[in-house]
């Protein structure tokens, strides 16, 4: 981790002691100069005879790491702090799921839509015991299976019993997660406490009914509700409709709209083994959250190494004394 200027503080009125670092470094150089002057007139001294002319170099480095020691120390004396990623205490998940006939394509074995199951179970069993989540499910209407909840088992085994049905309807999916975010229960411990949002979004088409994606994008926007897209398939996928192929290609880029418009992450995934890491990715990045924190220790640290490093210089121009 290196030092950022940018660095804010919780006490920066002590930072007001930098000021003496300019003020040391001129007096060393008006010492310096002085020390010279004087040696011309007097010629050599038994400081000369000490610290050979081959050997002020290292006099040089040592004051300098001094210096640069006090520089840190004065930082952390001044209490900076920095993001730092945390686990949550406490999320909701609307876990949302496109159940349209495209998804019996079986490019992703067995099919996209049970290889989806499996990996969006395993999302729920992975996320901290305190997150509610939601169950969304879309087709041609998009409807809430299971609202937020604590209970794993109840969202798992709604999960398992998606059936296919007809059309895409990608923007009521949005618009009927954040819905289901109103069903939150309270914070037992603070009542007034809300707790942030996720939509975390599978898909494999795009929309067909319903209302805009973009517009359902913007409406999590201002709900400060991410949506995480991942587009779920191939280019290759295709569907038996009446004894003949049915080419369903993903579209990705109608995903990575409404996650850019949201201020959510797009993903894509072409395997069923892809798709548990991408939902491993999203529990990581859902499950944790940057706060400000002091990091005091950090250049604390850093002084004192350079401050040994100075220590170590001195020792070895002491070590020269007859």
């Amino acid at each position: 981790m290196t030092l950022v200027p940018q660095l804010a503080f919780l006490a920066p009125s002590r930072l007001w002691l930098l000021l003496l670092i300019p003020a040391l470094v001129g007096l060393y150089l008006a010492l310096v100069r002085r020390r010279r002057q004087r040696t011309r007139a007097t010629g050599r001294t038994m400081f000369d005879l000490v610290i050979p002319r081959d050997r002020t170099w290292l006099r040089h480095v040592a004051v300098g790491l001094s210096i640069a020691s006090l520089l840190t120390l004065t930082l952390a004396f001044a209490k900076p702090k920095d993001e730092v990623s945390v686990p949550r205490e406490r999320a909701t998940i609307v876990v949302t799921i496109d159940v349209s006939l495209s998804m019996e394509a079986t490019d992703v074995q067995p099919t996209r839509l049970e290889a989806a199951k499996v990996a969006a179970s395993d999302f729920v069993d992975s996320l901290p015991p305190k997150f509610n989540v939601a169950l969304v499910s879309f087709a041609g209407t998009a409807n809430t299976l299971v609202p937020p909840t604590l209970d794993r088992g109840a969202v798992t085994a709604a999960i398992d019993a998606l059936e296919p049905q007809q059309s895409t309807a990608i923007g009521d999916g949005v618009y009927t997660s954040l819905a289901a975010l109103a069903q939150v229960p309270p914070d037992p411990s603070d009542s007034t406490a809300v707790a942030p949002a996720r939509i975390v979004l599978l898909s494999d088409g795009k929309t067909q009914v319903g209302r805009p994606s973009d517009e359902a994008a913007a409406a999590a926007k201002a709900q400060k509700v991410p949506v995480y897209t991942i587009a779920y398939g191939t280019a290759d996928g295709y569907i038996e409709i009446g004894g003949r192929r049915e080419p369903v290609p993903v579209d990705r880029a109608e995903l990575a709209r409404v996650s850019r418009i949201s201020g959510g992450e797009a993903y894509t995934a072409t395997s069923a083994g892809q798709l548990k890491e991408v939902y491993r990715d999203i529990g990581s990045s859902v499950g944790k959250e940057k706060v400000d924190q002091e990091v005091t220790s950090r250049y604390a640290g850093f002084g004192l190494f350079l401050a040994i490093l100075a220590a170590a210089g001195m020792i070895s121009l002491g070590a020269r004394w007859p």
